[in-house]
């Protein structure tokens, strides 16, 4: 899975080891002034924290490791973020980095912001001076199992399996976009189940059609469920995705605004 994500961050590995990217100001936990030896920094729009740095401030019962990736684990905390890949595990939750976690000097480098959720902890910035401020919450994030609706995470997670095989975790939950954002549009029905199984104007999704539905998802999807379930997207407010190569229709490109294209899917509006 890491491997997918590793390509989307190299460009900004490259620009972080010729030492390219705005740093960030100050940045203070409960107010109290965080020093590290790899400082804060802007990348794509994100600010960019020592993961062991916000960590051991927020958290002094939590032990660091590192098995291969970091490990954190604490009263009611188990997080874990690999070098290269696009989001880092929580307690069971999948939080999405677009821009990848980063390495330096020995220290992974995460957005503040998804950190601090995975803490349970709040940013506030200082408008005056643009300082980086943490606050400490009751408690951390809700765990995965209470989290994700069980039945939604299974439908999706079987969808986008049944539609991606080959693509890359960004074009998987691109694919569970299309899903989610069908349930908030009024043209489709309002739960995961009934989009995927919609019929009122034919079968929606090959695998309906011939069974793939059912055929136990890969572990990469079930990843990209989460993700898509947390809030991650890749494909915009796409209602419709079609692969030119394997079908013969050509009704959304021809009927409804494009948005991109992530492998071998076309996606649009």
């Amino acid at each position: 899975m890491m491997r997918r994500c590793a390509k989307l961050a190299f460009g900004l590995f490259l620009a972080l080891a010729l030492g390219v990217g705005a740093h960030a100001a100050d940045l203070r936990v409960n107010g109290v002034d965080v020093h590290s030896d790899v400082a804060p920094r802007v990348i794509g729009g994100s600010t960019y924290v020592s993961l062991r740095a916000v960590t051991q401030a927020l958290r002094g019962d939590a032990a660091l490791s590192w098995e291969g990736q970091a490990v954190v684990r604490g009263s009611g905390i188990t997080l874990t973020a690999a070098p290269g890949a696009c989001y880092l595990e929580a307690n069971g939750r999948a939080l999405y980095i677009a821009n990848g976690i980063q390495a330096e000097t020995g220290r992974l480098l995460v957005p503040v912001r998804v950190l601090a959720k995975a803490l349970g902890a709040e940013v506030y910035w200082d408008a005056a001076t643009g300082d980086v401020n943490i606050q400490s919450g009751s408690g951390t994030i809700t765990s995965g199992d209470a989290f994700y609706n069980a039945n939604d995470l299974y439908w999706l997670s079987h969808i986008i399996s049944a539609e991606s095989q080959g693509e890359p975790l960004v074009g998987k939950i691109a694919v569970g976009n299309v899903i989610l954002n069908r349930v908030k549009s009024d043209e489709f029905p309002n739960t995961i189940y009934d989009v995927i199984f919609d019929s009122a104007w034919g079968v929606q999704f090959t695998p309906v059609a011939n069974g793939t539905i059912y055929q136990e998802p890969t572990a990469e999807s079930v990843l990209a469920a989460k993700l898509c379930l947390d809030g991650a997207n890749t494909a915009g407010s796409s209602l419709y995705f079609l692969a030119p190569a394997l079908t013969n229709s050509r009704w959304a490109a021809q009927n409804r605004p494009y948005v991109t294209t992530i492998g071998a899917h076309q996606f649009y509006g």
